[in-house]
This record gives structure tokens, C-alpha cells and sequence, in this order.
């Protein structure tokens, strides 16, 4: 079946001859790269978008990847923090990020000769609220991975056995996504939230979340980790550090980390789930 799935996104690639890859540097973007650039060689191009909620060491992670993949690689900055659509964060924010990403993309892939512009969207996302993927559609961006039947283990597991060393790397969508529906961003909590989770990382961690509410910082960490964290981490030392960050208050969320928690809010209607 993967095989089958693999041979399906090469014809694809074949067919368009050029592409530009919106590439954030996840795996899902990395292994679209990856199959584009041994497809189609020079005529792949990876374009990162470079804004306030991209950790700058997710930047550099993908300059790495991209480098060590062998894809041309260019940076565009976005301008979706100068739209209130936006900064206002709406249950529909990532409507607002996408249509700034692809309006930036769309007219850079055009100038330079490339019909297409793909992402990493896979057939899990389909599932899930993500408004962003309507955007992308409505300026016509392809998703090859959705588009195959492609899920995020398969990714993972397509990624594991073309040699990708970053196949098993944790999803980290954008800073953004830290803050409850409603509350304001901001470029300082953008930087805020995100020293916050380097200093996490620094610590030795990888799967982790912390979400922003007002100046109450909430931090997630996988449900098996949770004991030896609060057994073994210096809590006074973290509280301080948080403190200085600019938090009142540094908790930790008992039921573990989920990705998309902050969904939970939303009518089950706009996640696309049954009303009992």
C-alpha cells in the first residue's frame, strides 16, 4: 500500500514537471521536498515563510533539512500580523495565515516559471478543523499527500524508510496556535510563548505545548511524562524563568498533552462531527 502510495505521488510530481513546496520544515512538508527534489531535481524549489510565529529554530531546522535533502531553498517573510482578521484570532485564524502564506506564494511561483504550489497537507488534516486548508484550495495549492490517501503514520513511516532522519520529528505548528480563540496576538506573545518552550526543550523535552492564556502559562507535556517531570524538574527554578518571561503564573495540565486542545471549545458542527 505505501509503495503503491509513493509510486502515486511520483506520477504526480512527474506530471507538473516544476513545483514550489510550501515548506514550514515539518515532516509532512519535508517529505513533500524530499519526493519533489528527487523527482524533479532543480526544477523543485522549497519556499519557507518567515514571520513572528515561526520558532527561529524551526527556521534553521529547515534551512538544515532542505540542505542536507539536496532542494533549492528560499525564504519569503508573511505579513498576516499586520491583518486584525488575524492578530483578533478568530476560530478561523488559520484562514487569515493561509490566504497571506498562498497570496505571497502564488505570485512568487508564477514569476519564476512553476505552475504549482504544493503543501504538506496529508488525509488526517482532511479530518480535523483546518480552515487553512480551504484558503489554500481557493488559490489553488495541491496537497499530493491528501490527495494519494496518504495518513500522518504513513508519512512518518514513507519518511523512515527513504532515509529521512527527521521522520519520527514532533509536529510544532505555529506559535499561534498557543492562544485561546478570542485573546489577542501580539509579537511579544508570539516570542514570549516561544522562549517558553526553548527553555522547555533545553531541559531536555520534545513533545510539548504551552498554551497562553492572559498571564497564565499552561504547560503540556505527554500524559507518561508527567510524574518523572514533576519528580525530577527544578519547579522553583522553572516558575522563575517563567517569570521573568513575562507569566504571573506557570501551571501544568494534568490530562497530558493533545494536539489541537484548543479545539475542544468549538461547536462540535465546525469540527465537522455529528450533533447527538
Amino acid at each position: 500500500m505505501l509503495v503503491e502510495k509513493l509510486e502515486q505521488l511520483k506520477d504526480i510530481f512527474a506530471q507538473m514537471e516544476r513545483a514550489l513546496i510550501a515548506y514550514s520544515g515539518g515532516i509532512d512538508s519535508t517529505l513533500v521536498a524530499k519526493i519533489a527534489f528527487d523527482l524533479l531535481g532543480d526544477r523543485a524549489l522549497a519556499v519557507t515563510a518567515v514571520s513572528p510565529s515561526l520558532l527561529p529554530e524551526d527556521l534553521e531546522d529547515a534551512r538544515i533539512q532542505a540542505a542536507e535533502i539536496g532542494i533549492v531553498h528560499a525564504e519569503v517573510e508573511t505579513q498576516e500580523m499586520a491583518n486584525p482578521n488575524y492578530t483578533s484570532n478568530p476560530v478561523n485564524r488559520c484562514y487569515f495565515c493561509k490566504s497571506e502564506l498562498h497570496d505571497t506564494l502564488k505570485p512568487l511561483a508564477l514569476a519564476k516559471g512553476y505552475p504549482y504550489v504544493v503543501d504538506g497537507v496529508n488525509a488526517d488534516d482532511l479530518k480535523d478543523y483546518r480552515p487553512g486548508i480551504a484558503a489554500a484550495k481557493e488559490r489553488g495549492a495541491r496537497s499530493p499527500l491528501a490527495e494519494v490517501g496518504m495518513t500522518k503514520f504513513e508519512v512518518r513511516q514513507l519518511a523512515r524508510e527513504l532515509g529521512l532522519p527527521w521522520w519520527d520529528k514532533p509536529a510544532q505548528p505555529c506559535l499561534s496556535s498557543r492562544f485561546p480563540y478570542g485573546e489577542e496576538i501580539t509579537v511579544a506573545k508570539l516570542q514570549r510563548v516561544g522562549r517558553a518552550e526553548r527553555y522547555l526543550r533545553q531541559l531536555g523535552l520534545k513533545n510539548l505545548r504551552v498554551r497562553s492564556d492572559g498571564d497564565t502559562a499552561r504547560i503540556e507535556l505527554p500524559a507518561e511524562e508527567i510524574q518523572q517531570f514533576i519528580l525530577n524538574a527544578d519547579l522553583p527554578g522553572l516558575v522563575a524563568v517563567f517569570q521573568e518571561l513575562g507569566f504571573v503564573y506557570a501551571t501544568l495540565d494534568l490530562e497530558g498533552f493533545r494536539s489541537g486542545k484548543l479545539n475542544q471549545v468549538l461547536q462540535p458542527e465546525l469540527l465537522g462531527r455529528k450533533v447527538d
